[in-house]
């Protein structure tokens, strides 16, 4: 049975059919879901629907939603480790992370979050990975070297590159730092071609799989949503660019990811 490393799977877009999806997943060998947290006023739901459906789940604070007051919801989010730490299905920190194109948008833009901003949230919640001794979840966007210069910070943290599309020779850095690489709907795409010859040439135990469910569907999908199913299609691409079988493929990824998060 595979597991999504990666999927939103307390959004809205799956209230309407959430139970029927997820008997659909086990049909097809998928047990379940990672369900990253994104914010403070969405943790009580996605711990609900992960103790629902047994799926493991990560706390944390993503960028696009960079709270006024970080001290404060820093301090929200360490209670929750706290208050939870004991709970199986508490796997990590995260969704928490940069992202640069964020930062660029006009100052009168809803959408514009401020990159010193975005460096002090995500430094907090890197330290109480370390403090809990947590994985943490990252989202990395145009900003690689900054992300592992600040990783450097924190020698013992280690995780995932959720949603990676970048060269080998970063995928490679962040490899040799304790990180995997999550892998997703984008591989498909043809035009891919800087992440497609990374996974080609990484090694297996370097990778996980992932599709950022609802979002990131890839092209065949769209306009419909994205769902953990698109995994297999994942899958079978690894192990096509990799030249190995599906079936040695979905055993070392999930194998991967028992190790990376099991508890």
């Amino acid at each position: 049975m595979l597991t999504d490393s990666h999927a939103h799977l307390d959004a809205i877009e799956f209230d309407g059919d959430r139970e029927q999806l997820f008997l659909e997943m086990q049909q097809a060998g998928i047990s379940g879901a990672l369900i990253p947290g994104v914010s403070p006023a969405d943790w009580a739901k996605q711990q609900q629907i992960a103790a629902a459906f047994q799926c493991p789940y990560a706390l944390g604070i993503h960028p696009w939603y960079c709270p006024t007051d970080i001290p404060a919801a820093v301090a929200l989010l360490e209670r929750q480790l706290q208050q939870h730490l004991a709970d199986p299905l508490l796997v990590a920190v995260g969704e928490c992370g940069l992202d640069k194109p964020r930062a660029k948008f006009a100052e009168d833009d809803v959408r514009r979050v401020a990159w010193e901003q975005q460096m002090v949230l995500l430094d907090a919640q890197l330290a109480l990975a370390v403090k809990y001794q947590l994985p943490v979840v990252l989202h990395a966007v145009h900003c690689h070297a900054a992300m592992q210069a600040l990783l450097q910070k924190y020698p013992s943290c280690h995780g995932v590159i959720h949603g990676f599309s970048g060269s080998y020779e970063v995928a490679m850095q962040y490899w040799q730092m304790g990180f995997r690489l999550g892998i997703g709907g984008l591989l498909l795409e043809a035009s891919a071609k800087k992440l497609r010859s990374a996974v080609k040439r990484l090694p297996l135990p370097a990778l996980l799989v992932e599709t950022d469910a609802p979002a990131m569907a890839p092209a065949a999908l769209r306009p419909a949503r994205n769902t953990p199913l698109t995994i297999l299609a994942v899958v079978a691409e690894i192990a096509k660019l990799q030249g190995k079988t599906a079936v040695l493929v979905s055993e070392q990824l999930q194998n991967n990811f028992v190790q990376l998060f099991e508890r």
